[in-house]
């Protein structure tokens, strides 16, 4: 099939996604850290069924996302995604700073993995230098993206993979461990699941703690929106991807949270360890008798770790691409090469993201903290921002005249499923600074640290506002015969 573009001249991206690209990318996207390393954590704060909960709930909201993403994306599949669906279905200013903001979470999201891959080398070369390792890693991050987006998709098709077919095996052995088949010991059964007062563990305030956790483990998702904009073609692939990757992703966290909590009781300390020699897959593997678990667990984690730097730099290379396309950036940002790539805005992002990283290294480091908490609210800011444009457009849509079959995919549950994911969204924000709150009092620093991400977002979105006077579009006004 011949590429097709989004505009003539100079901007002009390639469609060059397949369908089989998308549903890895997302899948890909959210099978990571969040997985192998933090869901550790989540059982031994609230206990197997606490955890089991948290992800559940997270899981449903994120289904919603999804959906509402899918039905905008598939109507009008453009590379600035949500940030075109707020900017025409909300306000210029509230698509404006979802622009920046979501550009802003990923190029830092780069420099926290760069951080991540010296930590993972210097498990086999203790002794080795950290910009040697964080180099090597922007390099092949750079080149994945300049050489075109066929092999930016491909290389993240066989990343997913890797984290897939690991999954997959770990639920195997885990379930084969379980029923004493492997590791040399009788059945294990529901002993350590309900062992030391039950399933649950620490009541609400540790499932809350859970909860966001697990928010951020399945920040990615959203990925396929950005995706929409060079799919071969979006009607067809972005409700089909969205339709497999949900239920591929709750599966997968759903059972191996079961697993791991079936055969490492949640007393277990080593369950807090953020070492991949002590990560829950790594202990599990062991017991079954895998030889060099840890090396071979850490190996995968490194894949994890270059597909979301990969993904990061793509999603935050394509907003800030769009954002100058719109006139919201620099213009010499929205120039594209002959192979339909932004590379200025492809250097730019990597500059940015080895700045940050470079930060790290001074003052102890104190700017990159900053840096990273202030991105740390972003994701759930850019979720909050497609379920209020999700609901717009389908009150738009309808307010015209429009006829919901003539849509590529309707998402279901409408309007529930966009308001349940906003109210989840929100309370997920405003639950981020409740370990600041104690008997004692407030912590104001902590408190601060916490939101410092949200208020960024509506300093960008006021200065807009008021600088350009914009105003809330009517329903009757939403443009919906711009595709493009």
């Amino acid at each position: 099939m011949e590429n097709v573009t989004l505009q003539t001249h100079e901007t002009q991206l390639r469609r060059s996604l397949k369908s089989r690209h998308l549903s890895l990318i997302s899948l890909g996207g959210t099978i990571g850290t969040g997985l192998f390393l933090a869901s550790g954590g989540a059982i031994h704060q609230a206990g197997s069924g606490g955890a089991l909960i948290a992800y559940a709930a997270i899981g449903v909201m994120v289904y919603y996302l999804m959906t509402s993403l899918a039905e905008m994306a598939a109507y009008i599949p453009v590379a600035g995604s949500f940030r075109v669906y707020a900017t025409r279905f909300v306000d210029p200013a509230f698509g404006f700073a979802i622009g920046w903001n979501y550009w802003y979470n990923w190029a830092i999201t780069i420099a926290a993995e760069l951080s991540a891959v010296v930590l993972i080398m210097k498990f086999w070369f203790p002794d080795s230098p950290s910009f040697f390792w964080s180099g090597i890693a922007l390099v092949v991050m750079f080149l994945l993206n300049y050489l075109s987006v066929k092999g930016f998709g491909e290389a993240e098709y066989w990343f997913a993979m890797i984290k897939v077919v690991t999954v997959i095996v770990f639920i195997i052995v885990g379930i084969l461990i379980i029923l004493g088949i492997m590791g040399g010991n009788d059945p294990i059964g529901f002993t350590n699941f309900f062992a030391d007062g039950g399933p649950i563990h620490g009541g609400f305030f540790s499932i809350l703690g859970v909860f966001m956790v697990a928010g951020f483990s399945f920040q990615g998702t959203e990925l396929l929106g950005i995706t929409a904009g060079e799919s071969e073609d979006p009607e067809r692939d972005i409700p089909k991807a969205i339709k497999s990757v949900f239920w591929r992703i709750l599966l997968f966290y759903i059972l191996a949270i079961f697993v791991i909590g079936m055969i490492i009781p949640f007393t277990d300390p080593r369950l807090l360890s953020e070492d991949i020699a002590v990560s829950p897959f790594t202990l599990v593997f062991e017991r079954a008798g895998i030889a060099f678990a840890a090396s071979v667990m850490n190996a995968i984690i490194l894949t994890s770790v270059l597909s979301a730097g990969n993904s990061g730099m793509y999603a935050s290379t394509r907003m800030l691409w769009d954002l100058a396309r719109d006139g919201k950036a620099p213009q010499f940002l929205g120039k594209l090469d002959n192979r339909g790539v932004p590379v200025n805005a492809l250097i730019i992002t990597s500059l940015v993201g080895t700045l940050a990283f470079l930060a790290s290294y001074f003052g102890d480091g104190v700017v990159y903290i900053w840096l990273l908490n202030a991105s740390g609210m972003a994701g759930f800011v850019t979720w909050v921002g497609i379920a209020i444009a999700h609901y717009r457009f389908r009150k738009a849509y309808l307010a015209q005249g429009r006829d919901l079959e003539d849509l590529p995919y309707v998402a279901k549950n409408f309007p529930t499923g966009p308001i349940l994911a906003l109210v989840l969204c929100i309370f997920i924000i405003i639950g981020q600074g409740y370990q600041a709150l104690s008997a004692e009092g407030i912590d104001w620093n902590s408190m601060f640290v916490s939101y410092i991400g949200l208020i960024a977002f509506f300093v960008v979105w006021l200065a807009y506002k008021i600088k350009h006077k914009t105003k809330l579009i009517s329903l009757e006004e939403v443009d919906l015969e711009d595709r493009s």
